[in-house]
């Protein structure tokens, strides 16, 4: 669950983790722990279950015991550590303990839970105040349709008030401060899968109303042809003009990324509005918005058809 300040610069970030008890049994006074990252004991136990005869049978000698890894063996340590340091913290708050274990992290939830069969409990795994975000607006037309799709961005790391443990996969629900009693507005919600340390991660929270953005074809013309020997027409040049309006009905800035794809590598664009080139038949424009503001801006693309695309190269 992700919080946003009202000024939605940063972020309370609080992991969940779901406990769904379908054993047959009642688990009373149970430790939680919950493993993130790649962990090779489970790679050890599915090549022994890959092997021809894991068991043995009648007239066959029994395969020899696979060796136990190092790893394995330290996983073991861990774990025993990890019992008798919960032993040593039940006169404590229950609070979270995360152990690094080679490629892996162990979350160890302090106390006990009873969780009967066919239940489930949610269990908070983390809580972090003030991570630094990034919101993003975005529009690509061939990507997105029509609609303005709203990203919220940051990084596992000490800079964000993260970075000690990967950041366990799942769906992050995301709501914004509405007034000073607390009180929460949905704002949308992204899957992702685990986040390591030092890791980007930009979440999609889906389409907006609030930030509409309106391209326009205002002029259409073609000039420019080459003929062939035969009098065919085998060149000619394209020219769109384009107007392009914003609008922000937010009380906070944004920021909105408007992605242009064009339909051929030889193109020429004349605007005022700083552009990047992204790859050969796209550009990005980058606008800052104000709050409740609008903006507009316009380009003339000429493109290059035939054996114009050569003459526009040489």
């Amino acid at each position: 669950m992700g919080t946003l300040t009202e000024d939605e610069k940063t972020m309370r970030l609080q992991g969940y983790v779901r406990v769904t008890n379908n054993s047959g049994e009642d688990y009373e006074n149970a430790q939680t722990r919950l493993i993130v990252g790649r962990v090779h004991i489970l790679d050890e136990i599915a090549e022994l279950a890959r092997r021809q005869y894991p068991y043995g049978r009648p007239g066959v000698v029994p395969a020899p015991e696979a060796p136990v890894s190092r790893l394995a063996t330290r996983a073991r340590a861990e774990m025993e550590k990890a019992a008798v340091l919960y032993e040593a913290a039940l006169a404590r708050p229950k609070e979270i303990r995360k152990e690094g274990l080679s490629e892996y992290f162990l979350y160890t939830i302090e106390g006990t839970e009873t969780i009967p069969t066919g239940w489930s409990k949610r269990l908070i795994s983390f809580d972090v105040d003030e991570v630094p975000v990034v919101n993003l607006y975005k529009y690509e037309e061939e990507r997105y349709g029509r609609n303005v799709v709203r990203f919220l961005s940051f990084k596992n790391d000490e800079e964000h008030n993260l970075g000690e443990t990967p950041i366990p996969g799942g769906m992050l629900k995301v709501y914004r401060t509405a007034d000073d009693k607390g009180h929460l507005s949905y704002t949308g919600q992204s899957s992702f899968k685990y986040i390591p340390v030092d890791e980007d991660v930009e979440l999609n929270l889906g389409p907006v109303a609030n930030v509409v953005v309106e391209p326009t074809l205002m002029d259409f013309k073609m000039e420019n042809y080459r003929f062939d020997h035969k009098g065919n027409i085998s060149g000619w040049d394209e020219i769109r003009t384009f107007k392009v309006e914003i609008r922000n009905t937010r009380e906070t800035p944004i920021k909105v990324e408007i992605r242009r794809n064009f339909d051929t590598p030889y193109w020429k664009l004349q605007t005022s509005q700083d552009f990047e080139k992204i790859d050969l038949d796209t550009v990005k424009f980058t606008l800052q918005l104000k709050p409740r503001s609008a903006g507009e801006f316009s380009y003339v693309l000429t493109t290059y058809h035939g054996v114009r695309a050569e003459e526009a190269i040489r």
